[in-house]
């Protein structure tokens, strides 16, 4: 069998960078997408110029401000960023059918059977990194290796525009280096947990046998166990599945009480409901988040005994839910609605059972 030649292509600052090439005024200036600085929104994206202030995303944007105060700050345009990404990945599917999108702005490539370029990785890379320039005006950074851990760790390695590549030969002597703040899938309690334990990079990671990994983190110790010696089996998988459609709003101010959160609550669920309508889906759960005013988050959940497929569904279990928390006690700063659990079914082929309410 052939070794695998995975790409991870992951455009630059994606959504700032669609906003500079379409207002060249924005150019070379820190630019941040997001919220207005003085509101309570939070950046969903930045330029590298004030990435160089310390700004990242879901910082607040009042504390963006402070760090720069000279920021452009633009409200996000979303399909303008959908838009970039279809041509996008329009282009890697005239490489190869095996396409695993992530996000808007990144995904997995198996070019292991692409015949262009002799069948070379690092120039199929090169030239999808030109073509999206020529299409789009905008730069991205691909990651290439064997599998999908390390081509993903790899297109940060080099960015902006950057190309980096992770041999097979290379792979595990490459991870025993990397501090574990960089392992992708390990987030920042894990790495917290993990630095007790004297666990510090790669290398250190593989002195674990798996039974003493399964102790401290249960399911996830054999992915754990595999990428630190760089080893990765996952495939790449063309066939995404929604696993939940949501809805949330922070508030411009605090809100405490429980008439009004219920009306906020309605109007997220009518959205949800519409959503779920548009995609002919149907649900079986439905999550409330609460957001206290000190930052505090809980979510209540409730899977129904009959199917939800329309935003009537959703609001009969609203209140139910917000009961189950401190809302009205407590001051809220933002609420989300959420439907999971989705029937494999479209709703109206599925038996509905009547609800004693």
């Amino acid at each position: 069998m052939a070794q695998q030649k995975i790409l991870h292509i992951d455009m630059d600052a994606f959504f700032a960078a669609v906003e500079q090439r379409d207002n060249p005024a924005y150019s070379g200036k820190p630019l941040i997408v997001g919220g207005k600085p003085d509101s309570r929104g939070v950046v969903a994206a930045c330029s590298y110029e004030a990435r160089k202030y310390g700004i990242h995303s879901a910082m607040s944007s009042a504390v963006a401000y402070r760090r720069c105060n000279h920021a452009i700050f633009v409200k996000p345009r979303f399909e303008a960023y959908k838009e970039a990404s279809r041509q996008i990945q329009k282009i890697f599917t005239e490489y190869t059918p095996l396409v695993e999108p992530l996000s808007l702005d990144e995904a997995y490539l198996d070019v292991t059977e692409c015949t262009r370029h002799k069948g070379s990785a690092t120039r199929i890379a090169q030239e999808i990194k030109q073509r999206i320039k020529e299409k789009t005006g905008l730069t991205a950074s691909a990651g290439i290796s064997y599998n999908k851990f390390l081509a993903k760790i790899a297109s940060d390695m080099d960015k902006p525009d950057g190309l980096f590549v992770i041999k097979p030969e290379q792979g595990a002597r490459f991870v025993e280096q990397l501090p574990i703040r960089k392992f992708h899938g390990i987030g920042a309690v894990t790495e917290k947990k993990m630095k007790t334990l004297g666990i510090h990079n790669g290398a250190d990671l593989r002195q674990w046998a798996l039974a003493d990994l399964q102790k401290y983190f249960g399911k996830s110790s054999h992915y754990y166990f595999q990428i630190s010696r760089g080893v990765d089996d996952r495939p790449i998988s063309n066939q995404r599945t929604r696993k939940s459609i949501g809805s949330e709003t922070t508030f411009a101010n605090d809100i405490c009480d429980q008439n009004i959160l219920i009306e906020q609550l309605n109007k997220l669920g009518l959205d949800v409901g519409q959503q779920l309508q548009k995609r002919q889906l149907a649900a079986r759960t439905v999550t409330v988040k609460v957001k206290y005013a000190n930052f505090e988050q809980v979510t209540r959940s409730y899977s129904t005994p009959s199917i939800i497929e329309d935003s009537h569904d959703i609001e009969k279990w609203l209140p139910y839910l917000l009961m189950k928390t401190d809302a009205g006690e407590r001051s809220v700063r933002l609420l989300g609605v959420t439907v999971s659990s989705f029937a494999e079914a479209r709703a109206s082929q599925l038996p509905r059972q009547l609800s004693l309410f």
